[in-house]
């Protein structure tokens, strides 16, 4: 049926009304409102420190990089706290970590190997023969397995000599170790409740990008290797003699370590962000690296600490252990050939890289949640 002329008139009449109100709205929206000087002044800052807090890529050009852009705070627990919560979280959930080292200490045996025997004892040997006079009684006892200790870990004695499949075999471990060690605690953090088979199955995604960030960590490394190198040269060709070389060469070899010390940090965070499925590593690089600015001697400062806190740990551990070592082969002439203390080193080893994965990857998470 045809529309009634009221109806067709009400609805125009509607139409022009909403036309009147839309042109009165243009009409004050068109007016122009004017600021005080003192607002102004306080907008345009704003608006300054808003374009320079998005510039986080620091020191990357020529341009002037301000104070307030790279001092940044760090609102986390202090030294210890974070070590002894980062054992803490591994002691608690001893059922993920257990057979993870015990996994990783049987493969490396079989696949790597450990120290021979016969090398342990001619550490032994040499350190009876230097030590004669403290030799007998228990902290006679004591100071050799404290020797004993200190020599295989500064001689590398974890194996005698590990070919370059050994080595392959040794850096693919490791990797499985980081990220399953990351996973664990990744889905802890959250909440939840993961399996062991999880983490096997499941962790091991991001193994090739994982990959290319090793190679950038070992890019990194080389103004270190430089100084290695360069060392070793000057020492053989007796160059550190005069005072005027061994100053210049400690100048350079200073800068080489700090170039080293500068980009390590944003290259070792990134490698926890790859763990990640579904990030790219040129993304986890760039994306850490801004992360780091202006925090990187804290991250050196808890590293320096976290090697300290290992190494209480291993005098603590090791130490007994390495004395109980002396004590059953001195007794019991069946042991002579267990190779009890080479097994001991290395399941520290690999509960050293447990805890310092763990430890680095909460400091990760905790600078990741930080609001400075």
């Amino acid at each position: 049926m045809p529309k009634s002329k009221s109806s067709k008139h009400s609805a125009k009449s509607k139409i022009d009304d909403d036309l009147s109100t839309s042109k009165k709205t243009r009409r004050k929206k068109s007016r122009k409102t004017y600021k005080t000087f003192r607002e102004s002044y306080y907008d345009t800052r704003e608006k300054i420190w808003n374009r320079k807090r998005a510039r986080l890529r620091l020191h990357h050009s020529f341009k002037r990089s301000y104070r307030e852009d790279y001092k940044r705070g760090l609102d986390i627990p202090g030294l210890v706290a974070h070590a002894t919560g980062t054992m803490r979280i591994i002691l608690k959930n001893w059922k993920l970590f257990l057979p993870l080292l015990i996994g990783v200490v049987v493969l490396n045996i079989f696949l790597v190997g450990i120290m021979n025997e016969e090398t342990y004892k001619t550490l032994q040997n040499s350190i009876d023969q230097d030590y004669e006079a403290v030799k007998s009684g228990e902290l006679g006892r004591f100071a050799k397995s404290g020797l004993l200790l200190i020599s295989t870990i500064t001689t590398g004695g974890l194996s005698s000599s590990k070919t370059e499949v050994q080595q392959f075999i040794w850096v693919f471990l490791f990797s499985i170790t980081w990220l399953i060690v990351i996973y664990f605690l990744r889905h802890l953090l959250a909440g939840n409740k993961p399996k062991f088979r999880d983490g096997v199955y499941n962790a091991l995604t991001p193994l090739i990008s994982s990959y290319v960030v090793l190679a950038l960590i070992a890019l990194h490394l080389v103004p270190i290797m430089i100084f290695i190198v360069v060392y070793s040269t000057a020492v053989t060709t007796e160059f550190l003699s005069q005072p005027m070389y061994a100053f210049l060469f400690w100048v350079f070899a200073g800068l080489l370590l700090l170039l080293s010390a500068y980009l390590l940090p944003g290259s070792i965070f990134a490698l926890v962000a790859t763990s990640v499925p579904g990030i790219y590593p040129m993304s986890a690089i760039h994306a850490t690296t801004d992360l780091i600015q202006g925090r990187r001697i804290h991250f050196w400062m808890r590293m320096i600490f976290m090697v300290i806190y290992i190494a209480v740990i291993w005098v603590i551990i090791g130490l007994p252990l390495l004395w109980l070592d002396l004590v059953l082969k001195e007794h019991f002439e069946i042991l002579a050939n267990v190779p009890f203390a080479s097994i001991v080193i290395q399941t520290l080893t690999t509960f050293t890289f447990i805890y310092a994965i763990s430890y680095i990857y909460l400091l990760y998470r905790r600078i990741l949640d930080d609001r400075h």
